[in-house]
């Protein structure tokens, strides 16, 4: 018998430490009441100072990232880079023009071509070629050799003129591209605060752009009876819509604040909630549960 209880009592160990060993799935919990509110909100502003030419939006349009939303008067700056692209222009011609290179290296291939046959004339008659005439025949190879080495710094510096056009024009075009306002992130015009006509200057609000596509459930948890952490785990979403009743939305837990109210014992969190078809809108209240991890896969 004692033989026997031995195996029964190690099998008994090993599967109470296996079940011990196995996490058990979080509880799920239930949030009576939580406020949406605006995961992003943006007051988009001017860049530059000028005069409000046009506005392409209304009060409660849907605007997507990169949206023309208004257009400062941008005559001066597209003159500019009118001229800016002018002078590059010539700057390109100028700097793909070899001629003179092309010029000074034959000039030199003639000059030294001149100063050998003189030398190979010295050579061979004496008296033919005086010192003076091969003196002056070096001084004209020499500078004719120096005169290729200009036309090649001319070039190269030419070259770099480019470059500094080139720059001028991207500058051009940014003073351009800084007239006109756009909407950063997608989402709804809730406010207008300039109008056509008016003067903004940098910094200057023009509207106001509320991200919808996703909102946020702010809450409170019971930090008390909060076994762990639930942040990344899977929400529903319960609103009652007009026409519709009860209606679900998916989300997920995205922050846990990390001090407890001292007074009401309660940790603040909140949810980001997919707004499906626009249907949820900032400022509605409605319930939550946070699903276990089980139910979340």
């Amino acid at each position: 018998m004692l033989h026997l209880e031995a195996p029964v009592r190690f099998g008994r160990w090993l599967l109470f430490t296996i079940f011990l060993s196995i996490p058990l799935p979080a509880e799920e919990i239930d949030v009576e009441a939580v406020l949406l509110a605006p995961i992003q909100e943006v007051e988009v502003a001017a860049q530059e100072a000028g005069l409000l030419a046009r506005m392409l939006v209304v009060e409660g349009a849907l605007v997507k990232q990169d949206d023309l939303l208004a257009q400062i008067d941008d005559t001066d700056a597209s003159l500019q880079r009118a001229r800016a692209e002018i002078e590059l222009d010539n700057a390109r011609r100028n700097a793909d023009n070899d001629i003179r290179v092309r010029v000074a290296v034959a000039a030199a291939a003639v000059a030294q071509a001149e100063l050998q046959r003189g030398l190979e004339s010295q050579k061979r008659y004496p008296k033919s070629v005086s010192e003076t005439e091969i003196d002056r025949l070096r001084l004209t190879a020499s500078h004719a050799q120096l005169q290729v080495e200009q036309a090649k710094y001319d070039l190269e510096t030419a070259q770099l003129a480019l470059r500094v056009q080139e720059n001028q024009l991207q500058q051009a075009g940014r003073q351009v591209e800084r007239r006109r306002i756009v909407v950063p992130v997608s989402g709804r015009v809730v406010q207008i605060f300039r109008q056509v006509g008016e003067w903004v200057e940098p910094g200057q609000p023009v509207a106001r752009v509320l991200k919808v596509d996703q909102l946020k459930a702010l809450g409170s948890l019971d930090a008390g009876r909060l076994v762990s952490d639930p942040t990344g785990r899977a929400v529903r979403l319960h609103v009652e819509l007009p026409e519709r009743g009860s209606v679900e939305f998916p989300g997920r837990v995205t922050f846990v604040h990390s001090e407890v109210n001292p007074v009401s014992g309660q940790l603040d969190f909140w949810a980001e909630i997919e707004n499906q078809d626009l249907q949820l809108r900032p400022g509605l209240r409605a319930s939550l549960k946070i699903l276990g991890q089980a139910a979340a896969r």
